[in-house]
């Protein structure tokens, strides 16, 4: 990763160009052609260093639900558990955690039914059947954002 991709990741942290061709900004900014920002961020991508590009929402804002998931997974079914969940749509985040309860997931749906049933349906998948669901009380949002 040189200087040119830490611009790059800097610039689409925060401030990626809602225009019909957010690339060319994005090189221009940077001082690449489009083409060339675009690769960069498709080999970034690639090599896991940006796990997704896209848009965050507000799910409550849009009427939808979310919620913070943890579930006790035995070591040997973490990978097909994991498979499962990230499979949903719903599906924001995942990550092991050194913790009774060691695979935590966040989980939006357009209404508490589709959430009920779609937790259901890992359950059933997986045969693990600990996990809870935490809905937010109160909500802090926290900058995630890395200046390289």
């Amino acid at each position: 990763m040189d200087e040119i991709d830490k611009k790059i990741l800097n610039l689409i942290q925060k401030e990626f160009p809602v225009v019909a061709e957010p690339f060319k900004v994005i090189g221009d900014s940077v001082g690449v052609s489009e083409g060339e920002a675009l690769a960069r961020v498709r080999r970034l991508k690639k090599t896991g260093i940006i796990r997704r590009v896209g848009a965050v929402f507000e799910p409550k804002k849009l009427g939808y639900v979310s919620t913070l998931c943890a579930a006790r997974v035995p070591e040997e079914k973490i990978k097909d558990f994991v498979e499962t969940v990230n499979a949903c749509p719903g599906v924001t985040h995942n990550y092991k955690r050194n913790h009774e309860y060691n695979i935590w997931f966040t989980f939006i749906a357009p209404s508490q039914k589709v959430l009920k049933r779609a937790l259901a349906e890992i359950k059933e998948k997986t045969g693990i059947t600990d996990v809870l669901s935490m809905r937010a009380v109160r909500t802090f949002k926290v900058d995630a954002s890395f200046e390289l």
